[in-house]
């Protein structure tokens, strides 16, 4: 492992200036953690990324050809939208809608191409970043619930479910499922002192997802913390690493069975819990249910080549699509329709070949692989299609790819 330093691209970004270097790395912490501020527009987020963007252009950065599949099939997504769009553009929110797909399209290549050099202390920037602003939507979101603040529930809570510092208490839930995963990782393999700052940082996330009474976000967390733990017990290098994790996992499981059984016994958590945990929602039976309207949608989608545009499914339908694919075909028509799940698709497969590359940041790439894995899920419930974390962790896996391929061709030329 002589050779790990220089691993995965980091030997390009290593000429620039060391105060360059920093800057470059303190913005990706910035634009991590300013990704749990999205309440407001523009958003600290997209004033970040930008500030980002600019100064990573200026300095450099690549366009690697591992990334030609992903810029054509973003360009082409894209490009359904925009024809599908042009009926209706002149309806309300239909041009913002076209520019934010396009926007998000342009944070997927900046995080794919950041993330392809210096890699370990980038990602490990974007970590912290994230774990960060996950704390500070979190935490607001609990004030809220819990009305701690003048004011704090109307505005960091929605529909007595908590909200914090995001539009709608389902993306809080979502967002906060990657820093969750980052804190779990620290909590059942680190030392004991960090691993006890990780698990208060775990228990305030959990409450707040708890909180959010998110359906999709409650199994996304179980399901890609099983996933993530399961990962890393199968890539760690030793037994005794093993069966830390594994001792370590059935502790914090039971842990919060107990504390999830103690805040449920609280009248206005439970019934709220038990509300939203039953499977027969209203919104979701009945001929134009939830799923009743992805069996409409998928009929009409056959007849309609160029789509209905964006924005357009609630005019034939009582609501949304809440499916991100569905939606790709109804907004984009069959260009979208097939090149929104190719994307995915593609980025699944590559990302399970890459799990057991065992590259310096294997840890921070399981994390993020299980909670994309768990969005693409959720995707066939929920428009997921203009959530900023999706896409970033879509630019993140893709970046790194191309980080890993280089760290496995670094690899083998030091070993010859």
């Amino acid at each position: 492992m002589a050779y790990a330093a220089t691993a995965g691209g980091s030997l390009p970004s290593m000429t620039a200036a060391p105060g360059v270097l920093a800057l470059q790395r303190a913005l990706v912490w910035l634009v991590g953690a300013c990704g749990a501020i999205v309440f407001i527009e523009p958003s600290p987020y997209e004033l970040a990324t930008l500030a980002a963007t600019l100064l990573f252009f200026a300095t450099g950065l690549r366009l690697r050809l591992v990334f030609m599949p992903l810029l054509l099939l973003l360009f082409l997504i894209n490009v359904g939208y925009s024809i599908g769009a042009i009926p209706v553009l002149d309806s309300p929110g239909v041009a913002m809608w076209i520019a934010t797909s396009w926007y998000m399209a342009v944070t997927v290549m900046f995080f794919a191409m950041v993330l392809s050099e210096d890699t370990e202390a980038r990602l490990d920037m974007l970590r912290r970043g994230l774990i960060v602003g996950a704390l500070i939507a979190a935490t607001a979101g609990i004030a809220g619930y819990f009305n701690l603040v003048p004011g704090g529930r109307d505005l960091l809570s929605l529909y007595g479910r908590a909200r914090g510092t995001f539009k709608d208490p389902n993306v809080l839930g979502a967002f906060l499922i990657l820093p969750a995963l980052f804190v779990l990782q620290s909590v059942v393999s680190d030392r004991l002192g960090k691993s006890f700052r990780s698990t208060i940082a775990l228990g305030i996330m959990a409450l707040a997802i708890l909180l959010a009474f998110s359906r999709a976000a409650w199994g996304g967390l179980v399901i890609t913390a099983a996933f993530m733990l399961a990962l890393m017990v199968l890539t760690s290098p030793s037994v005794r690493q093993r069966s830390r994790i594994i001792v370590m996992t059935a502790v914090a499981a039971v842990i919060v069975v107990m504390l999830i059984g103690v805040l449920l016994s609280f009248d206005s958590i439970g019934e709220m819990f038990k509300q939203r945990a039953s499977l027969g929602q209203s919104y979701d039976s009945g001929r134009f249910g939830r799923f009743g309207r992805h069996i409409l949608g998928a009929e009409m989608a056959l007849d309609l080549p160029f789509g209905i545009g964006p924005l357009q499914f609630n005019r034939y339908f009582p609501e949304d699509t809440h499916n991100s694919y569905l939606n790709a075909f109804m907004s984009g028509g069959w260009i979208a329709g097939v090149c929104y799940p190719a994307l995915v698709f593609v980025t699944v497969i590559m990302g399970f070949r890459h799990a057991f590359v065992p590259v310096p940041w294997q840890r921070a790439y399981l994390a993020i692989f299980a909670a994309f894995l768990g969005t693409v899920g959720m995707s066939f419930i929920i428009d997921t299609d203009h959530w900023r974390h999706f896409w970033m962790m879509l630019g993140a896996m893709w970046g790194l790819f191309a980080a890993a391929q280089r760290w496995r061709a670094n690899a083998d030329r030091a070993v010859a």
